[in-house]
């Protein structure tokens, strides 16, 4: 065990308190050059946007933004859309927005301060995202300046609450297949929103089931006959009373399993009849005699280019996710490192529940995977702010970014709700408690993994760019090319340069388990493992799937589904090798020597961590030996114990005060109650008043 020496109880600080005022009293073990400067890797934490950050965590420390539980699912909804009053009063809502009509054109400040929202209350965060991040956002990006001019002003300052109508009951993930239609009417000049069944009744909208007064629809267009793919369409749906306008119709959603501070509802149309001008013609346009025009020609690339320009959803959940993830742990090894139970190692003192293996085994790595997932988020929030500000703006850049979006919002999101999930059973009965916090952002976090695009299905087109990648490589190999790329991309990775000639050969192994060791920790090993991994499954399906151009239409559909789960495996992979190169490239940003020491371990803990899940592949395909698979697992070990000392330190440096935090055992209770019972023991011990164990009555078997 280690450190079990007393810590000082955590005090209460305002948003302003220095970050290092809630430093771990502890004095770590061992190399003392790895100490962590907790102020000076939280303000690294924080990103080219700190002070937005800070400005948004300091708005969300006001109690009149956090979110109170126990409220009626009106009252939640009531005091959600009274906070989006606050968020425009304090000029949150306009950085993304043009200059023009009194934006900032902030991009990724836009997104930096929403996510903090998840801090105050995931529904504040979200219903403000669909105001302002989804309705106002398609006006901006689908729309053209007439559009802007018109009706951005009053969805900035909430005069117009709007809902973004994609979604439908019978279509998700599926946008291109939105059964909802726009019909242009030549003699009036309209379009005619009509819903034809039931099935593609808008459903899930934020704003749609009491405060929207308007919505971007999304339809198929149909002009003269010909249907030219999904468009957007601006179509308000309620009068001033909140009633809905002839031919709209909806129901409320109604009590969800989380984020009930948003109204989400049902809307659908029966001959709806909105201006010509009110589509949002930036990709696509119809001339009063219903000519239909687009500068893309093809309807695919179209229909995709529309949707990426929507893309900063993906972007800002994703942030939050982690931030959700910072809480949760804060929160579980604060308490972890005060809770106390069990005599293992004293006859008195009870030990510190994070000092046991199997409780640092539940929670670093978790911890190590938050800090991979942050720095990834800055990396794709940079990649983000340059593509809408148009200093990275071609066709490439927007793919490249579509791609890490739906690369890194599946992994962020999952890995959120497993955090918060392993947080509440690792505080057991005290983390299922509401005021702890941790089951409460469970449920309103769980629907982070399928809006804004499921994960699987995302991850699914990464494995197809991941595909096209490739085929462009390979466009005239026949399969003996395929078969020799394999060997070649493997060759000298591994094995002193023993190459993928035979498995007897690749996983034959030289050295004790301390050399093997060395070699794993090296970043190149750990670089060309995850690597390899990646390239390795995609060239595998490649040449599965060669086939497919030369088989009908169904055949070849059946054998891409033959190889959905290996392509969706390829694309995580892939997105854990993002996450792994961020964190190598942001331990070179560490404010000092000892800061990087630790945070190079909490690296190497995950990356570890990835190779030892991925263990029975990298046997079956020979890339480790047996003994390097052993020397995986009891690195992971000997890095637990180092980290330990510092994990209090790496929480703290998050930022998040117990304003934020709003979890007791979290902010000093728990400490404050051990502190208690250990005093009132050693008086009893010290006043000789302590009561003779029975056990110890007993004379010793002969």
């Amino acid at each position: 065990m280690v450190d079990t020496a007393e810590r000082t109880p955590p005090t209460k600080k305002t948003p302003s308190a220095s970050l290092a005022e809630t430093r771990s009293t502890t004095t770590p073990p061992g190399d003392a050059r790895a100490r962590i400067d907790v102020e000076a890797l939280g303000r690294q934490l924080l990103g080219d946007w700190a002070e937005i950050r800070l400005k948004s965590r300091e708005l969300s420390s006001r109690p009149e933004m956090q979110k109170v539980e126990g409220l009626s699912l009106d009252d939640q909804r009531a005091r959600t859309f009274e906070q989006l009053k606050l968020l425009v009063e304090n000029g949150q809502v306009h950085r993304a927005f043009p200059k023009s009509v009194g934006g900032e054109e902030d991009n990724g400040g836009n997104i930096a301060g929403f996510e903090e929202l998840v801090a105050a209350d995931p529904s504040l965060q979200i219903k403000s995202g669909v105001q302002w991040g989804l309705f106002g956002a398609a006006v901006l990006q689908l729309g053209t300046a007439p559009h802007h001019e018109k009706y951005l002003p009053g969805i900035m300052s909430l005069d117009v609450p709007g809902a973004f109508a994609m979604t439908e009951t019978g279509h998700g993930s599926d946008v291109a297949s939105v059964a909802t239609t726009a019909t242009y009417d030549e003699e009036t000049q309209e379009f005619v929103i009509d819903t034809p069944f039931r099935g593609a009744w808008k459903d899930y909208l934020g704003n749609a089931a009491k405060d929207g007064i308007a919505a971007v629809v999304f339809a198929q267009l149909i002009t003269k006959g010909v249907n030219h793919g999904v468009h957007a369409f601006y179509v308000p749906i309620r009068d001033a009373d909140g009633a809905f306008l002839p031919g709209v119709g909806g129901e409320d959603d109604g009590l969800k399993g989380g984020l009930n501070g948003i109204d989400n509802g049902r809307l659908h149309f029966t001959g709806v009849r909105v201006p010509r001008t009110d589509l949002l013609n930036k990709y696509g346009d119809v001339a009063e005699d219903g000519t239909y025009s687009s500068s893309i020609s093809s309807p695919g690339r179209r229909f995709f280019t529309m949707l990426g320009t929507l893309v900063q959803g993906r972007v800002s959940l994703d942030g939050s996710a982690v931030n959700a993830a910072k809480i949760a742990l804060k929160i579980a090894i604060t308490y972890g490192n005060e809770r106390r139970q069990f005599t293992a190692g004293s006859d008195t003192d009870e030990e510190v529940i994070l000092d046991y293996q199997r409780h640092q085994r539940r929670l670093l790595p978790l911890l190590a995977t938050t800090y991979a997932a942050g720095f990834a988020h800055e990396v794709f929030l940079h990649k983000f702010d340059d593509v809408f500000s148009g200093r990275a703006d071609s066709d490439t850049d927007r793919q490249d970014l579509e791609t890490i979006a739906a690369a890194l919002k599946p992994l962020s999101t999952w890995h959120a709700l497993d955090t918060l999930q392993e947080a509440r059973e690792a505080c057991g009965g005290s983390g299922f408690l509401t005021e702890n916090r941790l089951t409460s952002l469970r449920q309103d976090l769980d629907i982070y993994v399928t809006f804004e695009g499921d994960n699987n299905v995302l991850l699914q087109l990464v494995a197809k760019r991941l595909l096209t990648d490739f085929s462009r490589k390979f466009a005239k190999a026949d399969a003996g090319a395929l078969a020799r790329y394999v060997v070649t991309q493997a060759a000298g990775k591994a094995y002193h340069g023993s190459g993928l000639r035979s498995v007897a050969q690749t996983v034959k192994d030289f050295g004790s388990t301390g050399r093997s060791v060395n070699w794993l920790q090296e970043p190149s090993t750990q670089r060309e493992l995850l690597t390899d991994r990646v390239e390795s499954m995609i060239s595998e399906v490649a040449g599965k799937l060669r086939p497919a151009s030369k088989l009908g239409k169904k055949a070849a559909a059946d054998l891409f589904n033959s190889q959905q789960n290996e392509l969706i495996e390829a694309a995580r992979a892939h997105a854990e090798l993002l996450q792994w190169e961020a964190f190598t490239d942001a331990l070179d940003k560490a404010p000092d020597a000892g800061t990087r020491q630790v945070l190079t371990w909490l690296r190497d803990l995950f990356g570890f961590g990835l190779i030892e899940k991925h263990l029975a592949w990298y046997l079956i395909h020979g890339r480790l030996s047996p003994q390097r698979a052993q020397a995986v697992t009891a690195y992971i070990d000997r890095l637990l114990t180092r980290i330990r000392p510092h994990a209090v330190d790496l929480v703290d440096a998050f930022g998040y005060g117990p304003e934020l935090v709003r979890a007791k055992i979290a902010t000093g209770a728990e400490a404050a109650r051990q502190a208690e019972a250990r005093d009132y023991y050693a008086a009893q011990r010290a006043s000789g008043t302590a009561p003779t164990p029975e056990k110890s009555l007993k004379s010793p078997k002969r």
